[in-house]
């Protein structure tokens, strides 16, 4: 990791695309064939793609584990929210039940009823649950993995998916040695929990198991933010962004990583406003831009946490009042997002100055060198840096505010 100074230029191309580098080539190549005509297709095709990518998240266990816990956790939400996945002490899961994302719909989490209950005994579960559905599974226990774990982890094994142990409920044991009176030392205690959860896996045959030690409660402690990093490293590019934007901001870390996702769409659109730009029709690139702008700028805001709702789950999640969030929020971008608006952007002195700025288009795969700073695609790659940079620092303010942490992060790439 480092600042955006020290980046090596010559892997500048690789952070700055959602393509991977055969479809570099193509869109190399589309270029050299058929100029932008050919390559902008490519560019629109890619950015819906992002639109429409599905991811489906299984999350299984015995019942009373914590899954649904676990699952409103993940979508930045309490218990008693609207729209939380039902909790209880019995079986309150009788089929799969989807919980979309509150801002990434497409991005959902499954609340799976518990394998080997009466309702589902595990001779039936597998065939009963239709497996292949999902992307990957969360397999959650409150004490220590059963037989019946190990039975559907080997069924998720046979499809070629990827599968994480999550050992719930950590606060309470640790809280429990504490109750006893002994001396607790938490890193030698989780290990110890690691070990016995591990250990047992590995007698009922899955091969070096990694075990991830959470509180639903506490997002922030424990293994809740290594399981996420894991979670998304096992994921394909496409799929790895939606699901580090879908994650909620509780830490500055993870804000700086939506940033790097989000730098990754900016030069797309600007394509597109070059594009239209370049055709000599008066008042075409200008409405353009705002059509352009005005859904991206509200795009990022909402993924960086800054929209009412957000805030205010985020404000229920720490819990701290949602006016003490919004106190910190220093940006006109959190109001109403316009033509009007977009407008008074664009002849406003911060973005109007593009010829003066150093934009770097040299590092813009395949186009970025054949528009002039100050063309519509300039102006629009300008812009959105801008609006995404103050969109973070005001992003950061409200999570250094929530869980009052000073913690300096730098910025990261999305690796």
């Amino acid at each position: 990791m480092g600042g955006a100074s020290s980046r090596n230029q010559k892997d500048q191309p690789s952070r700055s695309t959602y393509f991977n580098q055969e479809e570099l080539k193509k869109l190399k190549s589309s270029y050299d064939e058929g100029g932008l005509e050919m390559t902008v297709p490519l560019i629109q095709e890619k950015l819906k793609d992002l639109d429409n990518i599905e991811l489906n998240i299984a999350v299984t266990g015995k019942s009373g584990a914590g899954k649904s816990s676990f699952i409103n956790t993940m979508r930045g939400l309490q218990n008693n929210d609207e729209g939380a996945a039902k909790t209880g002490t019995t079986e309150t899961t009788m089929e799969p039940a989807p919980y979309p994302h509150p801002n990434l719909p497409k991005v959902c989490f499954w609340d799976l009823p518990g394998m080997g209950t009466s309702n589902f005994p595990a001779n039936e579960y597998l065939k009963k649950m239709n497996l292949k559905q999902y992307d990957f599974f969360i397999i959650i226990s409150a004490c220590r993995f059963t037989e019946n774990d190990v039975k559907l982890t080997k069924g998720i094994k046979r499809l070629g998916k990827n599968f994480y142990f999550v050992r719930s409920k950590i606060d309470i044991d640790l809280n429990s040695v504490r109750k006893e009176g002994k001396k607790l030392n938490k890193e030698e205690e989780m290990e110890k929990i690691r070990n016995y959860c591990v250990s047992n896996l590995e007698k009922a045959g899955i091969s070096s198991p990694n075990v991830f030690l959470v509180s639903n409660f506490d997002i922030n402690e424990f293994d809740f933010q290594k399981l996420n990093k894991t979670l998304a490293g096992n994921l394909s590019d496409i799929k790895k962004q939606a699901f580090m934007l879908s994650l909620p901001n509780t830490t500055l870390e993870i804000i700086e990583k939506k940033r790097a996702v989000l730098k990754k769409q900016v030069w797309m659109l600007a394509t597109l406003s070059g594009f239209v730009g370049a055709v000599p029709v008066p008042g075409l690139s200008f409405a353009c831009d705002t059509g352009i702008l005005i859904p991206a700028i509200i795009g990022f805001r909402q993924y960086l946490g800054l929209d009412d709702a957000s805030l205010q789950r985020l404000a229920n999640m720490a819990g701290k009042p949602v006016e003490d969030l919004k106190a910190v929020v220093k940006t006109p971008l959190v109001g109403e997002i316009d033509k009007t608006f977009v407008i008074k952007m664009f002849l406003g002195g911060t973005f109007i100055a593009i010829s003066a700025v150093e934009i770097g288009l040299d590092f813009i795969p395949v186009v970025g060198s054949i528009f002039g700073g100050a063309s519509s695609f300039g102006m629009t790659y300008k812009l959105l840096n801008d609006v995404l940079n103050d969109l973070t620092e005001n992003a950061q303010s409200v999570v250094k505010t929530a869980f009052e942490t000073e913690i300096v992060c730098t910025k990261t790439s999305d690796h």
